[in-house]
């Protein structure tokens, strides 16, 4: 875990301990729905914590710092490999040329 992962982490433990003590002065002092509401939304800060906490994939770090495979040129590059044919390119798929093999042949018959 990373410095502003931690610093993320501090953030949320301290939300959901401002809510939690909320909750309890709620409990006390207040209508008891706003304290499971208030105890319900202590838990959501709690949730990002355990999400920010766990390891992630080496190719999702790379994805999402923007280097190696993954990233938007070879995501482009994929792309533009897969086109069919010139003219289904240009037509937005839409027709294809007469030699392209993915063509499907219109019947005269009406």
């Amino acid at each position: 875990m990373n410095c502003p992962q931690r610093l993320l982490c501090a953030l949320y433990v301290s939300t959901s301990s401002g809510l939690a003590l909320t909750t309890v002065h709620e409990f006390r002092h207040g209508p008891w729905w706003a304290a499971g509401l208030f105890a319900a939304a202590s838990l959501v800060p709690l949730v990002a914590v355990v999400r920010e906490a766990e390891p992630r994939a080496p190719a999702t770090e790379r994805r999402l710092r923007g280097v190696g495979p993954g990233t938007d040129d070879d995501v482009v590059r994929t792309e533009l490999d897969a086109a069919c044919c010139d003219r289904w390119w240009t037509s937005c798929g839409t027709e294809h040329d007469a030699a392209c093999p993915h063509r499907v042949p219109r019947s005269s018959a009406a």
